[in-house]
């Protein structure tokens, strides 16, 4: 089953597979409360973050043979979160579309720009040589951070540029991102009092 919309911007989708079994509902005019259980805990960290600091609110429980790997259920939650995503926007029409967002989390500093052009496409670079093989939190590789941003853009038909400026720390540089992302999706979905209809020229996106 797809994703639907419930009311307003708020949307959900329950998606099953042999490998995975994942809900998620997502409000876009939330407070940023959340409820994420995936079975990947520091991936449950980030999800956190992700809500909290985009006002998002978002539910996410999720079940998958992560007694083969994480991977299968980290990489469904990301589809499942931008075909929801997609769906809760809408038409899209009177939102600033555009959103921007530096983000420091000690020595990390991670940059994001999110476009809600209907175009998905990502642009990933800056993290060091090495942090695709860190183990985080005993579950989560490293590798992982770029995937689940390839997968949500894709499903949600976003372009996103995420840019690490520099980090030493692999859970730092997760988080920094993750958060940068979460600020800039917050502007770019936000209703813009002076925009009427959809912000592109084309009338649609």
């Amino acid at each position: 089953m797809g994703a639907e919309l419930i009311s307003g911007r708020k949307a959900r989708m329950q998606r099953t597979t042999s490998e995975s079994d994942v809900y998620v509902e997502m409000d876009l005019d939330g407070t940023g409360a959340s409820e994420i259980t995936t079975g990947v805990p520091f991936y449950d960290h980030m999800l956190t973050a992700l809500s909290k600091h985009s006002q998002i609110d978002l539910t996410v429980r999720a079940t998958g043979d992560t007694h083969i790997d994480v991977h299968h259920t980290v990489e469904d939650v990301a589809i499942t979160l931008g075909e929801v995503l997609k769906t809760a926007l809408g038409d899209k029409a009177g939102i600033r579309r555009f959103g921007e967002a530096s983000v420091p989390l000690d020595e990390a500093l991670a940059r994001a720009v999110v476009d809600v052009s209907g175009r998905p496409y990502l642009v990933h670079t800056g993290e060091p040589e090495g942090q695709q093989y860190h183990l985080i939190g005993g579950h989560f590789t490293g590798s992982m951070t770029r995937h689940v941003f390839e997968s949500i853009t894709y499903h949600a038909s976003i372009c996103l540029h995420m840019d690490l400026v520099r980090g030493r720390d692999p859970h730092h540089i997760v988080e920094s991102q993750f958060k940068a992302f979460a600020r800039a999706l917050r502007a770019a979905v936000e209703d813009d009092p002076r925009v009427t209809g959809v912000p592109s020229t084309k009338g649609a996106l």
